[in-house]
């Protein structure tokens, strides 16, 4: 059990039986009342986020997270398989639990996983992953409408907006946490 004192971005805690990860928090003092804890939490079952507010010195029941690498196999349908490279112990997860994560996941890449009590929870891309271009249109020199980018499909089959200059078979450094184009590597 821990405090809500002790609340930090990150932390996952159990609430009525599910698990939360604490996004963001704020202690507030009213000037009349006692003090509470306002907090967005985000469920790893759904991925829902939602507030919730806890009175000061609440006590909440913390949750133990295990972390380790796994490798992605495939995909078959909705269902994402995944293997530990240690134990060759494998695990599936389904695209509604997955998020975004699909949109940047090639087959043998590595990615992070938590666990709790030895169930496969989420997973996590890796900050920036490098994607091959497998269809653009093409940039016209002038066209400054859409703020000179365009519209380009990478191998994952994921959509994102380019500079103009980005051809088919260029290879891009892609930000997992925004799905926007970093860099062309």
């Amino acid at each position: 059990m821990i405090s809500t004192s002790d609340l930090k971005n990150g932390l996952t805690i159990k609430i009525d039986g599910e698990l939360f990860q604490v996004i963001e928090f704020q202690h507030v003092k009213p000037g009349k009342g006692g003090a509470f804890v306002k907090t967005k939490l985000r469920s790893l079952s759904t991925g829902n986020v939602l507030p919730r507010t806890f009175r000061s010195g609440e006590r909440l029941e913390d949750a133990f997270i295990e972390y380790k690498k796994l490798q992605f196999m495939y995909s078959s349908g909705d269902d994402f398989h995944f293997m530990e490279e240690k134990t060759y112990e494998q695990f599936q997860l389904t695209a509604e639990q997955m998020g975004d994560v699909p949109h940047f996941l090639k087959e043998n890449m590595v990615v992070n996983a938590s666990f709790y009590e030895g169930k496969l929870m989420s997973i996590d891309a890796p900050m920036f992953v490098e994607l091959a271009v497998v269809e653009a249109d093409p940039g016209l020199k002038g066209d400054t409408a859409k703020s000179g980018t365009k519209s380009v499909k990478l191998e994952t089959g994921y959509s994102i907006q380019v500079p103009l200059f980005i051809e088919v078979g260029n290879v891009l450094k892609i930000d997992t946490r925004t799905g926007d184009y970093v860099e062309r590597v």
